[in-house]
């Protein structure tokens, strides 16, 4: 029997979840920050300041940040003084990301299509590696994760910012509700595309809870692991480090 994977709810083949997380991501890209901020009420912002102060990006430092898309989080990195290559698996993401830079005046930030399961840069070639909101949609997480591993240096960190499950009475019933129910329809409104936005939705509750994506980043060599929680697990900042 073929391998299975999730899409969402559904149940697919790893070349279909390829071929249709592309087609996602193709179709929100455009309008992939505004609808950040609508679904999130603008608190991705917050989350995104918060999750780059946690990985302190020192100047001249070589850091990879993937499935970087649209450029939110390297902008940030890239602010404090770091080597930034942003990488993605979408063209159209990064299509995004040059064209914001460019509004920006950014002219320091490498662009790279990769997949995050088969990088092509060198072992132990960067200081950090970050991914946000972006390894619930890859594959193969566990070579996702080895991938990092491998392309880090020794005393090389790893940070990812992802949403989960939060655990907070009360609030978990009310996000299932408003994500369920209403983003597929800002989804609609906004960018003329409800499916897409119900899959972003699906792939979070198919996503691992904290401890165990925890033990998988520690499965893939990592040590001094750590989970911070935030909103009660709703977003969660999950790092370790190459030692």
């Amino acid at each position: 029997m073929s391998e299975q994977v999730s899409f969402g709810y559904e149940n697919v083949t790893p070349e279909e979840k390829v071929q249709r997380v592309g087609a996602v991501f193709s179709s929100v890209a455009k309008n992939y920050d505004v609808m950040n901020d609508a679904m999130s009420a603008g608190m991705h912002r917050l989350w995104k300041d918060k999750f780059v102060r946690r990985v302190k990006p020192q100047p001249g430092e070589q850091i990879l940040d993937m499935a970087g898309g649209t450029g939110d989080i390297a902008f940030r990195l890239a602010a404090r003084g770091a080597t930034v290559t942003v990488s993605d698996i979408n063209q159209d993401m990064l299509d995004v990301g040059i064209e914001r830079a460019m509004d920006k005046g950014l002219d320091s930030l490498v662009w790279s299509r990769q997949n995050a399961e088969e990088l092509s840069f060198p072992s132990r070639f960067f200081d950090a590696y970050t991914i946000a909101f972006g390894i619930r949609n890859v594959t193969h997480i566990d070579k996702a994760l080895a991938e990092a591993y491998r392309v880090l240096k020794h005393g090389g960190r790893f940070f990812c910012l992802e949403f989960s499950t939060t655990e907070w009475p009360g609030f978990k019933e009310v996000y299932d509700f408003y994500s369920h129910q209403l983003v597929p329809r800002i989804g609609q409104a906004i960018a003329g595309d409800a499916d897409s936005y119900r899959y972003l939705i699906e792939s979070i509750r198919r996503f691992p809870p904290m401890p165990e994506f925890e033990q998988m980043i520690r499965d893939a060599g990592f040590t001094r692991t750590r989970v911070e929680p935030i909103l009660g697990g709703l977003v969660a900042i999950h790092s370790g480090w190459k030692v």
